[in-house]
């Protein structure tokens, strides 16, 4: 017996002393981020941005690849079931490390297990239309969408999707009925909310700005606590009669379920540096996007409050599982 044990302490010894070696030279090799969207939304645009700040950090590449599919649950498979070295990560939308197994009955991952390394941004959310679509204020929007249920349909970017979710959201506090055009990812979403073939969306003010700008959808309300600098004519949903109504997305960068602390300190810590960085948040400016950062365990307590607060709209909301 004591033959046995001191053969498991052998063992367990090298194991540690082997990861407090890769620890101590990481990275060495090229950093693969699987991107849990297609290309050209918020969460590609916020991945590249930090990748490349990564890149200058480490000096090792930063590959970016875009997994898209079922709410981010693809890209998300493929990270779970990867080395836990910290050369394959994951940037999401909150949807595939939150509640996707609330709305999927067939998950082969946990979310839960996965190893949070950083939220990179948050962004408030608001409610766009296409361009002509009949009610022009956001109080008419409302009367419209009471008055014509099962009329309005709107766009998200996936099933479990933040603006699924706060669509879901609005019907229960409204009381009305709309239908869901599910999209996988944010530009196709936009892309028909461009072209008139979906009536709305509740989309993070970073995408949908521009195509307000450029008259090519309408913003009605902000989903925030007070209105936006740079949209001071918009009204809040509060103002027009949907209480406390708030509402915002953000992306994070995780890591595959026993991926050393000492190697997500690391990731973190240059994560927080690129996001600290006068040209970094000057782009994210520009962009309408706030830099986050903070430590893995605050990241971890975010995504569990995140967990939570969706969690009980989906239930609330009988949003059903597929």
């Amino acid at each position: 017996m004591r033959g046995v044990l001191a053969a498991m302490a052998a063992v367990l010894l090298a194991a540690s002393a082997s990861a407090q070696d890769a620890a101590a030279t990481y990275p060495n090799k090229p950093i693969k981020i699987i991107v849990s969207v297609p290309a050209g939304g918020g969460v590609d645009t916020v991945t590249r941005i930090v990748g490349e700040g990564l890149h200058r950090k480490r000096g090792q590449p930063v590959v970016v690849e875009n997994r898209a599919g079922a709410a981010g649950n693809i890209g998300a498979e493929s990270v779970f079931t990867s080395a836990p070295d910290g050369y394959t990560l994951l940037a999401s939308q909150p949807s595939p490390i939150t509640v996707n197994p609330l709305l999927y009955k067939k998950m082969t991952f946990d979310p839960t297990k996965f190893e949070p390394v950083a939220i990179m941004t948050t962004i408030p959310n608001v409610l766009m239309v296409r361009a002509d679509f009949p009610a022009k204020t956001a109080k008419e929007f409302v009367a419209y969408c009471k008055a014509n249920p099962g009329k309005v349909n709107y766009a998200s970017q996936g099933i479990g999707t933040t603006s699924h979710l706060t669509a879901a959201l609005f019907e229960k506090v409204t009381g009305a009925k709309l239908v869901h055009v599910p999209y996988k990812g944010t530009s196709p979403a936009l892309n028909d909310i461009v072209a008139g073939h979906v009536d709305m969306i509740f989309m993070e003010l970073a995408s949908a700005i521009r195509l307000h700008e450029g008259g090519k959808a309408r913003i009605l309300a902000v989903a925030t606590k007070s209105r936006i600098a740079n949209l001071k004519d918009i009204p809040t949903l509060n103002e027009v009669g949907l209480k406390d109504f708030e509402s915002g997305t953000w992306n994070a960068i995780t890591a595959p379920p026993g991926t050393p602390k000492a190697i997500v300190d690391k990731l973190n810590k240059a994560i927080n540096d690129v996001l600290k960085e006068p040209d970094v948040q000057s782009h994210f400016a520009k962009v309408n996007l706030n830099a986050a950062g903070g430590s893995p365990a605050e990241a971890a307590a975010f995504i569990r409050r995140e967990t939570a607060t969706w969690g009980e709209v989906i239930k609330e909301a009988h949003v059903p599982a597929h």
